[in-house]
């Protein structure tokens, strides 16, 4: 039996909870990984898996092989990349993981990262708060961005081991579409548009996606709304910014997913409530227009977090220090937070 590829497929079935998922993850078929934790099973002594029909979760001793088995791979990962990399070179993969609202962010970041270390294999990951921060407690993460004023909250096993540096304060926009320009008119416009020298630049744009003057918290609750679902963070954000404005929603569509959210209104006929990050993904669409949220202003801080008193990796040193560079603070200055209008 090989015991580090049998822990690996034992997180890689707690991750999935799917026994087939977690075969088609680690490149294997359902009955070798199945045969595998038999034989994990069998080499301790003790139950790991619940079997059902289907995954059924892991045995209290299932949790405690699963927590060592999470250590093991990561100070294997820690070996493997400290003998792999060079000077200056690192090598190996990142997991990392943010809430579905920093997407677009942490995707930049891995993107900048990997550009400057081809070594660095990243995997980005869409995750709840909730699970964000259990990936980070048990090894399963190595970075993460998200809402770090949640921060303190308290880790697994009652001790809180995470540390953050602090990226941007969010700013929340009603994204809809722009009704008095029609899109008939717009697609006129654009065939008849020449291309000339400079038409490349934002400003000179007509197609932009136009950033309008502000609106009420309680006027927006009156608009058909696309929201994200009840169990995710920033709907528990925006809910509570309507409640302070007094209002009641009752949203239209209900999705988790934000691009769900951005597709909701260029095909249909409801608005929704994002983050600058999210408005900044679709400022090339000239048909909507993203209005900045008042009474209340919202402002949400969203940070890199990583696990506390745990050695870093050298994939992630470099991620560590390319995120505290000015240049790339500037990056996220500009693709997130008040988006101001581009002149």
């Amino acid at each position: 039996m090989n015991l580090l590829a049998s822990l690996r497929y034992l997180a890689a079935l707690s991750e999935h909870k799917h026994f087939g998922r977690a075969a088609a993850a680690c490149h294997i078929t359902q009955p070798a990984l199945s045969n595998a934790l038999r034989a994990l099973e069998a080499d301790f002594g003790v139950v790991i898996v619940r079997r059902g029909r289907a995954f059924a979760g892991l045995t209290p001793e299932g949790e405690t092989v699963l927590a060592s088995a999470r250590r093991m791979l990561h100070e294997h990962e820690l070996l493997q990349q400290a003998l792999k990399s060079e000077a200056g070179r690192p090598r190996g993969h990142l997991r990392m993981a943010a809430v579905p609202t920093a997407i677009p962010l942490l995707t930049r970041f891995a993107a900048r990262l990997q550009a400057r270390h081809p070594g660095i294999v990243p995997t980005v990951l869409s995750m709840s708060s909730v699970e964000l921060e259990t990936g980070l407690d048990t090894l399963a993460l190595d970075l993460a961005l998200g809402y770090i004023e949640r921060k303190g909250r308290p880790a697994a096993g009652g001790a809180t081991r995470r540390n953050a540096w602090p990226q941007t304060v969010e700013h929340y926009f009603l994204l809809r579409r722009r009704e008095e320009v029609p899109p008939a008119s717009r697609r006129t416009a654009r065939a008849a548009t020449p291309a000339k020298a400079g038409a490349g630049k934002k400003s000179a744009d007509p197609q932009d996606l136009h950033i309008g003057a502000s609106i009420g918290w309680a006027e927006a609750a009156r608009l058909p709304l696309c929201l994200l679902t009840p169990e995710m963070h920033n709907r528990a954000i925006i809910d509570r910014a309507f409640a302070d404005a007094g209002a009641e929603v009752a949203p239209a569509i209900e999705t988790n997913s934000v691009l769900a959210l951005a597709l909701s209104v260029l095909n249909g006929r409801v608005c929704a409530v994002l983050p600058g990050a999210m408005v900044d993904t679709v400022r090339g669409q000239g048909e909507l227009e993203a209005l900045p949220l008042v009474a209340p202003e919202v402002r949400t801080p969203i940070g890199f977090m990583a696990p506390a008193a745990v050695k870093p990796s050298r994939a992630l040193e470099a991620a560590l220090a390319m995120l505290q560079e000015p240049t790339w603070k500037a990056e996220v200055g500009g693709h997130s937070g008040a988006l101001h209008k581009k002149r």
